[in-house]
């Protein structure tokens, strides 16, 4: 599993963690069952404290992402298809309104902004 941390970035180093392991499911890189490194090895593995690793970790079980089990380690969680259109629908949403911050800005109205995403989709 490859996450890139950036020390230069205004987000917390635990939401990096987090966000590169939720695309990685989403997108499946990482699949149902699949095994996460340990929070010790992956805190060695990014040069960052076992505390941030655990905080990525738990909000990851929290949002049902992953799933921990004693002893034997974090894994991806299964059945959680719902949880992931619903990520993934969030996601479009906030580039769609981008779009159209873009496009109010631009002046380009509704009606062209629509066009354009037809000829985009027919592609």
């Amino acid at each position: 599993m490859d996450i890139i941390i950036s020390n230069s970035g205004n987000k917390p180093i635990y939401e990096q963690i987090t966000a590169q392991v939720k695309a990685s499911i989403m997108s499946g890189t990482l699949r149902e069952g699949d095994q996460l490194p340990s929070i010790r090895a992956l805190a060695n593995d990014l040069g960052v404290s076992v505390i941030t690793t655990k905080r990525a970790y738990a909000d990851l079980e929290a949002g049902g992402f992953i799933q921990t089990v004693q002893g034997k380690g974090s894994f991806v969680a299964g059945g959680n298809a719902e949880t992931l259109r619903e990520e993934r629908l969030r996601s479009i949403e906030g580039l769609l309104q981008r779009a159209l911050d873009e496009a109010c800005v631009a002046g380009v109205s509704a009606d062209e902004l629509h066009e354009m995403l037809d000829v985009l989709a027919q592609e």
